[in-house]
């Protein structure tokens, strides 16, 4: 099996990127530098009509959509234990929580950050105030799944589910109220900034902030 991620530091495309360090996978990795607007060139856009990251070629053929590739990387490489066999008690969970993280928090994130670019900017107030109010929802939500002392968010293992989270918690860490503010989600992120993948993942990708306090 041949990969090729094509990213941009600290963007959807980190928790792909740490999620094929996680697996110990071979690949190769490819900077698209969205600050000089290389994912907008047209070598690039061949890959990706959108215009954004990750894309994972996989032996040769594009594909995007980070929650999508994790899911599928997960059933490429069940060896790797990053989702419920199919059939057991917490493939629903799984899937159910990875749709929610797709489907409700990062169409906020981007609202978030993208309110007055994306739409009109006379509007982008009130779309950032609802969109906040989205994304400290589902830390209430993710916080209370966590108030039991489970260390993973699906089962008791690391699942895709918990590389995906914890890469969104990381995006609100400059917002009015970050995740790490909630009681178990403050607990459960350094739990996850611990992990050597998580290390390695902030060093292949030049990132120092968001990290636990040197000991």
């Amino acid at each position: 099996m041949d990969y090729t991620l094509f990213y941009s530091p600290a963007t959807a495309s980190m928790s792909v990127h740490w999620m094929l360090i996680e697996m110990g996978q071979p690949f190769s990795a490819m900077l698209v530098d969205i600050d000089t607007g290389a994912q907008h060139q047209a070598e690039y856009r061949r890959l990706n009509p959108a215009g954004r990251v990750p894309t994972l070629l996989i032996d040769g053929k594009p594909y995007g959509e980070s929650a999508a590739l994790m899911m599928l990387l997960a059933e490429r490489h069940p060896e790797a234990a990053l989702a419920p066999a199919p059939g057991t008690a917490d493939r629903a969970d799984w899937m159910e929580q990875m749709v929610y993280l797709a489907n409700t928090l990062l169409p906020a994130m981007r609202d978030w950050f993208y309110a007055a670019s994306d739409g009109d900017p006379v509007g982008a107030d009130a779309v950032k105030a609802l969109a906040r109010k989205r994304i400290e929802a589902t830390w209430d939500r993710l916080d209370a799944r966590l108030a039991d002392g489970r260390h993973f968010l699906v089962g008791d293992t690391l699942s895709t589910v918990d590389l995906l989270a914890t890469t969104l918690m990381r995006w609100s860490r400059n917002m009015p109220r970050p995740a790490t503010q909630w009681t178990h989600l403050g607990r459960y992120i350094a739990a996850m900034r611990a992990r050597p993948s998580f290390i390695e993942l902030n060093a292949r990708e030049k990132l120092t902030d968001w990290q636990n306090p040197s000991v």
